[in-house]
């Protein structure tokens, strides 16, 4: 499979016939939203660039910072040609040389030289416009196309005679000698009001090339204008720039006289549009897919949804409040789970609430409510979690956990991992089966993730407890939720899938207890 270039794809549009509308943008945001509304290329216009760095328009700026801006235009809408302004080719035919290697190698389809004198002025600017020599000019170009590689890149040579004042006679003679140079394109520049300087070069020359307009000073004069009159490519040079300038400032007073940015936020483009244009979905998706540099990417579940009625030591201290409100020496019990998995990497945090979930404390973390929390489980709470393209860490409400047994459970590659502690107390909650037996009163977990037997209520000859870990990839997290009945516990739904096991003896505490909670503001830090 080939792809277009843009070079390739500009030469496809002027052998179309069709007119060429070209949107001027000094940087890639502008470009995507002129690209957005449907123009067919963009300039990468000098002016914009040093406007937007607060310089005159001058040949103040650079060839590297004028290539910079094309080169991150062209990268940013590509396919899309972007035909770059290179002023009078930023000094002799060895610049020019220079001028094209970059900014083909750029990606950008056309470059455009204007045959004035180094430096140039503004063409809209009273005063002085100095014209190079023909011979001169014409050097450059013949420069230009020696240097270029590929056959399809394009030298737009544009004549300033009109802006000069030289008359139609001069752009005329001045436009033969470029096209006889090897010009791929003309440009005739013209400042008076109604482009009568255009109208009369095409009225009386045909230059066999595609003729290129800036209308600035003649804004009326359109797409069927050009049509009409044969003109290739119509350039709106500068219109996004000054629009910008205008909104800006206008928000910016608004704000100012308001004192609050509340009624502009009616108004201007929300940050998801932002997001789209910058190409955060691409992004995140790439980062899903390749990123192995740190933690795989993962999100994360914190089950918070029970009330945890039966706790009933720990009444006193949660009456008309979630479990998740806990105070723990100083930070909520969410707080700490929350600065634990992000200590880790994990960012990407989804809190189901339920019981009292008004009273869930403040977080950047995304909360749903499972409305249903008194007559479901577990699995009523990952329900409404939703699914994700990710890895999901499910977490139970009620513990606390270091980030270094979390760091080695998100180490693991297995599909489905929970992680189970092999020194179970009596009265542990959720059993669970693992092969072989704890010999003696020291023990070394093994490194990696083991078979896990059995787990749940009823399990037999139990020798572990499952902690409220469990790390499972996207396909397993799906099955589970899908296949799982609401109303069932966590470790009841992972009974029906295959399980390994990170065997532990420490790194977590679960709060089921008033003596749990003691112990848990002895061994925290504030």
């Amino acid at each position: 499979m080939t792809h277009e270039s843009p070079a390739a794809r500009l030469r496809a549009l002027w052998a179309a016939g069709d007119v060429v509308r070209t949107a001027g943008a000094h940087d890639v945001l502008g470009a995507r939203l002129a690209v957005r509304a449907g123009v067919d290329a963009i300039w990468a216009s000098g002016f914009e660039l040093s406007t937007a760095h607060g310089v005159p328009d001058a040949s103040i700026l650079t060839m590297t910072d004028m290539w910079s801006a094309a080169q991150s235009i062209a990268h940013g809408v590509a396919p899309v040609p972007v035909i770059a302004d290179c002023d009078t080719g930023f000094g002799s035919s060895a610049n020019v040389i220079r001028m094209v290697q970059l900014f083909e190698a750029a990606g950008v389809a056309a470059v455009c030289l204007e045959d004035k004198q180094y430096p140039k002025l503004n063409s809209f600017i009273a005063g002085k416009q100095e014209l190079a020599s023909i011979a001169e000019f014409v050097g450059k170009l013949l420069a230009a196309k020696n240097a270029q590689r590929n056959p399809d890149f394009a030298v737009i040579a544009r004549t300033e005679a009109l802006i000069a004042g030289w008359g139609v006679d001069e752009a005329i003679r001045r436009g033969q000698a470029y096209v006889r140079a090897g010009a791929d394109a003309l440009l005739i520049h013209d400042k008076s009001p109604n482009g009568e300087g255009v109208r009369e070069v095409l009225a009386r020359w045909r230059p066999g090339v595609p003729v290129v307009v800036v209308p600035t000073t003649y804004p009326a004069f359109g797409v069927d204008t050009c049509r009409a009159l044969g003109i290739s490519t119509v350039i709106w040079a500068n219109q996004g720039i000054r629009a910008a300038a205008q909104a800006i400032e206008a928000t910016w007073e608004r704000i100012l006289r308001d004192g609050h940015a509340a009624d502009v936020e009616r108004t201007i483009v929300p940050m998801r549009t932002l997001f789209d244009l910058q190409g955060m979905t691409a992004h995140t998706a790439a980062e899903k897919t390749y990123d192995r540099a740190g933690v795989v990417p993962t999100r994360a579940v914190l089950l918070h949804a029970g009330s945890h009625a039966d706790e009933q030591t720990l009444a006193p201290l949660t009456a008309g409040a979630p479990l998740a409100a806990l105070d723990i020496n100083g930070a909520s019990l969410l707080e700490r789970q929350l600065t634990a998995l992000r200590q880790c990497g994990v960012t990407d945090i989804t809190v189901v609430a339920g019981f009292r979930a008004e009273g869930l404390p403040e977080s950047d973390a995304r909360v749903v409510v499972n409305t249903d929390w008194a007559s479901t489980g577990e699995m009523g709470s990952l329900q409404c979690a939703g699914r994700d393209d990710r890895r999901t860490l499910v977490c139970y409400g009620d513990i606390i956990v270091q980030p270094e047994l979390l760091r080695r459970l998100l180490r693991c590659d297995d599909p489905a991992v929970i992680v189970v502690d092999r020194t179970p107390s009596a009265d542990s909650r959720d059993p669970v089966r693992m092969p072989g037996e704890r010999n003696g009163p020291r023990f070394l977990s093994p490194e990696a993730p083991t078979p896990v037997e059995a787990i749940g209520e009823g399990v037999a000859r139990a020798n572990a407890e499952f902690t409220g870990l469990a790390l499972l990839d996207a396909e397993h997290f799906d099955r589970l939720v899908a296949s799982a009945n609401p109303r069932q516990s966590l470790p009841a739904a992972l009974a029906g899938i295959p399980l390994v096991a990170l065997e532990v003896t420490s790194g977590w505490l679960e709060l089921r207890s008033f003596a749990h909670y003691e112990t848990a503001c002895r061994q925290t830090v504030r």
